[in-house]
């Protein structure tokens, strides 16, 4: 059973940064693509950032230049640095891992709650 599990979310003041993990396991394949989502309180959960084994990371428009989206393949670990964090950041924030062939995210962490106040 695969298990994704975050870390690195908190409480910080708005220009501030924090770094998120998630890290999978109960598996030994590698992720073909990991990525963030995150979700506001009355609001949809979008997809921030992600990566897949080749091309470019992708950014969605609010966080672009300001986030950075990374991976350490042989931990299967991915990793948010968010910087410049404005109170808008203030989501939950979720992992999700894709295998190769999958059409889309099948596994998804617990959550990890962000906090960003002015």
């Amino acid at each position: 059973q695969v298990q994704l599990v975050e870390s690195g979310g908190g409480s910080v003041r708005a220009g501030d940064s924090l770094r998120l993990s998630c890290a999978a396991s109960g598996h030994t394949f590698i992720m073909y693509a990991m990525g963030w989502f995150r979700q506001a309180p009355g609001k949809e959960r979008d997809i921030v950032a992600s990566t897949r084994w080749s091309g470019s990371p992708y950014y969605s428009n609010p966080v672009k230049g300001r986030f950075t989206i990374s991976r350490d393949n042989a931990k299967n670990t991915v990793y948010l640095q968010m910087n410049s964090l404005k109170p808008e950041d203030t989501a939950v924030y979720y992992c999700a891992g894709m295998r190769n062939g999958a059409g889309s995210y099948e596994y998804w962490g617990q959550g990890t709650q962000v906090t960003v106040s002015s």
